[in-house]
């Protein structure tokens, strides 16, 4: 389980700042080292090949890099008003933290500064004729390095943004987050199997803020539980709201003292932001799958293929929750103080379906797709999925025949409905 510290770290490599800052530092120590080395190298070696041309050289690479670093940015916020605007708002997010993208723009700001600074150093005479040398290989490594980036932007700008990609990123984290949920469906702690099973001596833990639980660090709980001879009851997990009102654990000690003090550091456990992410939510997940089938179905957009399409994804995402676990991670428990409530399968269903079901009622095309979705996922050895399928092919049916004008298709519903009751019909 990750700590708290190390998924805010995980949070901010992220972000993009971050990489163009580590690529220019980078650069400007790759320009100076020239100096370093300038003593080792051999003195007419520079008149051999040519590291006069280095000045020129580096003033192209400067006015050119400058102007690439340009576009590219406004090439990567149009994509991001792409992503907003034709899939969701909520997956923007995933394609600000494409690794593609921000490793461009890093080299491609990290070249600009090294071209500038050795500008300055070649104009202030601190290289020499030897650091020249040196100067000029790095370069011509630059200059490699600045093509190959070239042409993996060119092929990566044709899907920046697009549909079907961003839907793919969406589908990847939630696919991510589920596995890893699957593996320790209680976050290493005990399974806290209903909420009524909290002692009514235990003293509850607030949050004071309104937001939605991001990350949950069960390592410090479980340190904090041992410190404290406690338990702890975690009442809400991530992606739920919290509000003042509402508790977020409870803890159950049997010493009075110091009981304000162990709420307070087991509310630290607790990230709460405005919104929701992928990592320990595979809910979120779901949820965002739904809408871009939803945004798809709208009468202004009117695109059933992008539903159907994200109904195939769901049935993969979903078909995570039937791999088998590691030996011994279903029964292992991390932290045997920490009791902990695992998601329910159904809420993971109504997030997916529910929406498509409601809003595709009236295409024949995408009703017809989910019930043989449910079929296939009422045929998965897993227990609880045909219970669910079938209440969800139930509900689609019903919302179908209100909706449909046609009898028959309505009735190629029906009969596509039947193969989730009987899994030996043909679908």
């Amino acid at each position: 389980m990750t700590s708290r510290w190390g998924w805010l770290l995980s949070q901010l490599v992220r972000r993009i700042w971050v990489r163009a800052t580590l690529f220019s530092v980078l650069a400007i120590v790759t320009a100076l080292i020239a100096i370093v080395v300038a003593p080792f190298i051999p003195g007419d070696l520079s008149t051999r090949i040519g590291a006069d041309a280095v000045d020129n050289i580096l003033g192209i690479i400067a006015s050119s890099m400058l102007t690439v670093t340009t576009f590219s940015l406004s090439t990567m916020v149009s994509a991001y008003s792409a992503a907003t605007s034709n899939v969701t708002p909520r997956a923007t997010k995933l394609v600000m933290e494409d690794s593609t993208t921000q490793n461009v723009l890093a080299t491609f700001v990290g070249s600009f500064l090294f071209s500038l600074v050795g500008i300055i150093a070649l104009s202030t005479g601190a290289y020499g004729d030897q650091g020249r040398v040196v100067l000029f290989l790095v370069t011509i490594g630059v200059i490699v390095l600045v093509i190959v980036t070239l042409l993996r932007w060119i092929d990566h700008l044709s899907r920046l943004g697009r549909v079907t990609e961003t839907t793919e990123r969406v589908e990847a984290a939630t696919i991510e987050a589920m596995r890893a949920r699957r593996q320790r469906p209680h976050l290493g702690g005990q399974r806290l199997a209903d909420r009524t099973d909290i002692p009514s001596v235990a003293k509850p833990v607030f949050i004071d803020r309104i937001g939605y639980i991001q990350h949950l660090d069960t390592g410090t709980l479980s340190d904090i539980a041992a410190a404290a001879e406690a338990r702890i009851f975690v009442h809400l997990i991530p992606g739920q709201l919290v509000d003042p009102t509402r508790p977020v654990a409870f803890f159950d000690s049997g010493s009075e003292q110091d009981a304000e003090e162990t709420a307070a550091q087991i509310a630290t456990c607790f990230s709460v932001e405005d919104t929701r992410t992928f990592d320990q939510d595979p809910r979120f997940g779901a949820s965002v799958l739904a809408e871009i089938a939803s945004r798809a179905l709208s009468p202004a957009v009117n695109d059933p293929g992008t539903a159907i399409d994200v109904i195939s994804r769901a049935l993969r995402v979903l078909a995570v929750w039937t791999e088998p676990v590691e030996a011994g991670q279903d029964a292992e428990v991390l932290y045997p103080d920490v009791h902990v409530p695992a998601i329910e399968l159904d809420d993971i269903f109504d997030d997916l379906f529910t929406p498509i079901a409601r809003d595709g009622a009236a295409i024949v095309e995408v009703g017809i797709r989910l019930q043989k979705a449910f079929a296939t996922l009422a045929n998965f050895r897993q227990p609880r999925f045909r219970a669910a399928a079938e209440r969800h092919s139930k509900e689609a049916l019903d919302r179908a025949a209100l909706a449909l004008g046609l009898e028959s298709d309505l009735h190629r519903l029906q009969e596509a409905a039947k193969s989730v009751r009987d899994p030996n019909r043909v679908k």
